[in-house]
């Protein structure tokens, strides 16, 4: 059995393949004698590595991976609290809650630069636009409140929401964080972010 292209370890980083020497090495250290080849080595290697991680992004769940410090405003928030708020927790968004702690909207980078009204379609693309000089940057977003941006309806998740499903739903929305809620969805208990993710693929 050879390797072929569709198989699981096809799409694996490049740093988690196993070489030839590897599986040599690896061999030596097995007493007895085993009628195997590298390539019918890696084949099991290549298909028990993709079942594990079948199992595990669906044995993992959202309270596993979730920040449990939520950074949160209200829909009377002004837009500059939220910047400042988001900058110095280092997030690219922030849940909008009403006065019931309910989740109400988000508030992201991308709707900071919507409410620039500048068509940029990043923070970078604004920075290039100011420092020619061709302005056409609506800065008067400054004396808004979180609500007058927010997206609405909140994409949100329970606790116990598995990893693959996770990876779906930002996939599908294009988001970059979820807030999670409870199994009642009445308080907010998490959030999880792509970083997120990425940490949990790599336990």
């Amino acid at each position: 059995m050879g390797t072929t292209k569709n198989s699981p370890l096809s799409s694996l980083p490049e740093r988690l393949a196993i070489s030839d020497e590897d599986i040599y090495k690896a061999m030596k250290e097995i007493s007895g004698y085993l009628d195997i080849t590298t390539g019918d080595f890696k084949e099991l290697y290549q298909h028990s590595y993709h079942h594990a991680i079948e199992r595990l992004s669906h044995s993992i769940c959202a309270r596993d991976i979730m920040s449990r410090n939520v950074v949160s405003v209200t829909e009377t928030t002004p837009l500059l609290e939220v910047a400042n708020r988001m900058a110095d927790a280092s997030i690219s968004g922030v849940p909008v809650m009403d006065d019931n702690k309910k989740v109400v909207g988000i508030v992201s980078e991308q709707d900071f630069l919507k409410g620039l009204n500048n068509g940029c379609k990043s923070f970078m693309a604004v920075v290039a636009r100011c420092l020619q000089g061709l302005g056409g940057v609506d800065f008067s977003i400054s004396m808004g409140m979180a609500g007058d941006i927010m997206t609405r309806p909140p994409v949100t998740i329970k606790e116990n929401t598995p990893l693959v499903e996770i990876t779906e739903i930002m996939s599908k929305n294009k988001i970059n964080r979820l807030p999670v809620l409870d199994q009642e969805e009445k308080v907010v208990v998490g959030i999880v972010s792509r970083d997120d993710l990425v940490r949990a693929q790599l336990l």
